[in-house]
């Protein structure tokens, strides 16, 4: 049994598709089956049932997951402890962040980091950002920079970097696009278009929203925030977005005695150390 083969199989059943983990991992996908065969053949049992175009993993695969995650962890901490004893930044950086982060924080803390660190090979999943720390709460990334959980997560260590401020946001031809000041309350008599429930920016709305003892009426959901906008500015109802969002179809609203904001940062295993390539990356993005 190979970490290749672990690799392999991790990320078949991460992505329920051995195309897309041939993508992950930079193979064909030819030899990501081979590397499958190989280990269900050292096991003598099958890991995934194939029925058609999908894939599951059979009760031998559901059992050697954690295991198998726990192995790799293992190893990419042995190359993390040594490369820390050489004090050189190098080797490969397993991250995660956010669409609108990766469009919108990191181009220029990247175009920094691989100037300064060439010989760090970097792969940045892109993905929602609950998703991305659950990903490194169970190993399959070392670093996160995505929106914070605005509780703590007793397995998960946070470090804020940017503070990112909230703004109630609707298209110009919106009934209350011309008030100076509008209540919540008033505000919540209209449609929403918001980010969904099982997000930390939703969560940050809803809390709000039940301290005020009033209710939400949404409209419709998606987790991209730049879908949001475009639903705001068609006057599908308001949203709630970083000032990055603001065009000139848009218009903010001044929302007395309600500022809300979250913070954007890094997140990291609490009982993980991390690499010199990992805590580069975040001394990069802090300054």
């Amino acid at each position: 049994m190979e970490l290749d083969q672990l690799a392999a199989f991790i990320a078949v059943a991460q992505h329920g598709s051995f195309s897309q983990a041939a993508e992950q991992l930079h193979l064909t996908q030819p030899a990501v089956s081979k590397r499958i065969a190989q280990l269900e053949d050292q096991l003598d049992a099958r890991l995934f049932d194939r029925i058609g175009r999908r894939i599951a993993l059979t009760e031998a695969g559901r059992a050697l997951l954690p295991r198998a995650r726990r192995l790799l962890n293992d190893a990419a901490e042995i190359r993390r402890a040594l490369d820390d004893i050489s004090g050189e930044v190098r080797g490969r950086l397993v991250m995660g962040t956010s669409h609108h982060i990766g469009l919108h924080r990191l181009p220029e803390p990247l175009k920094r980091f691989t100037r300064a660190h060439p010989e760090v090979e970097l792969d940045i999943r892109f993905m929602d950002s609950e998703a991305a720390c659950h990903a490194v709460e169970i190993g399959d990334l070392e670093l996160a920079i995505v929106t914070l959980p605005p509780e703590p997560l007793p397995r998960l260590h946070t470090r804020p970097i940017w503070d990112d401020p909230l703004y109630f946001m609707v298209a110009r031809e919106h009934p209350l696009a011309t008030r100076r000041q509008v209540t919540l309350k008033e505000l919540l008599d209209y449609p929403a278009v918001l980010p969904g429930t099982n997000t930390y920016t939703r969560g940050i709305l809803e809390r709000a929203v039940h301290e005020a003892g009033l209710r939400l009426r949404t409209g419709m959901e998606t987790n991209y925030l730049e879908t949001l906008r475009m639903l705001a500015e068609a006057g599908l109802g308001w949203s709630l977005l970083p000032a990055t969002q603001l065009t000139d179809q848009l218009v903010a609203l001044d929302v007395p005695d309600l500022a809300l904001h979250r913070s954007l940062g890094a997140v990291t295993h609490a009982r993980r150390s991390l690499s010199n390539a990992a805590r580069a990356m975040v001394e990069v993005c802090r300054n």
